[in-house]
């Protein structure tokens, strides 16, 4: 693991982001991101309700609620701007969770177990980049993570790696956070 930054930003070379700039776009995906998190369990929890799928689901979501009010309060305090794109996020949040768990329960929980792979690996690499001057951020971020690995490993544990189409599924839904992260990071 890399050294800390005894402050964000440092080595930063000329053309990256300020530090400012940096935080901001941390705090701005990731608001983006756990309201998306939300949406999918919503989605999934529409089509699975009733089922043995809905106990652990409603628990992951409980737990995204609880990092989206987090990061609620971040942008809020801060006063950082939102991704343009939330709108976007909210839809497709909920279309992927709903298609996934129209799926069935294993599928619902290979998205859960693909999209917890890349946040838990997006989290590790923002975390790395924040100094001491952020260390209530990072242990925010810290914290989340560790839920987000316990997302992956239930989703695991519910059969994620059975699904039907296993491998192309999660593929495509890693394929498509990252690209997520990308255009929230930005826009």
């Amino acid at each position: 693991m890399a050294k800390k930054p005894a402050r964000t930003g440092d080595g930063r070379m000329p053309g990256d982001p300020t530090r400012q700039e940096l935080i901001e776009s941390m705090i701005r995906v990731d608001h983006a991101g756990e309201h998306g998190a939300v949406r999918i369990y919503e989605g999934q929890l529409a089509i699975l309700s009733g089922t043995d799928a809905e106990a652990p689901i409603r628990e992951m979501a409980a737990q995204e609620r609880r990092h989206l009010d987090g990061f609620d309060a971040l942008i809020a305090d801060r006063r950082v701007r939102p991704t343009l794109l939330s709108p976007l996020w909210h839809v497709a949040g909920f279309a992927l969770g709903a298609g996934t768990a129209l799926l069935g329960p294993k599928a619902a929980m290979a998205c859960t177990k693909a999209v917890e792979e890349v946040i838990d690996d997006h989290y590790a690499a923002q975390a790395d980049k924040l100094g001491d001057d952020e260390a209530e951020l990072r242990a925010m971020i810290e914290e989340y993570r560790t839920d987000e690995r316990a997302h992956r490993d239930t989703a695991v544990e519910q059969g994620a790696e059975d699904a039907p189409g296993y491998e192309i599924l999660t593929g495509a839904v890693k394929a498509g956070s990252r690209l997520a992260i990308w255009l929230s990071t930005r826009i």
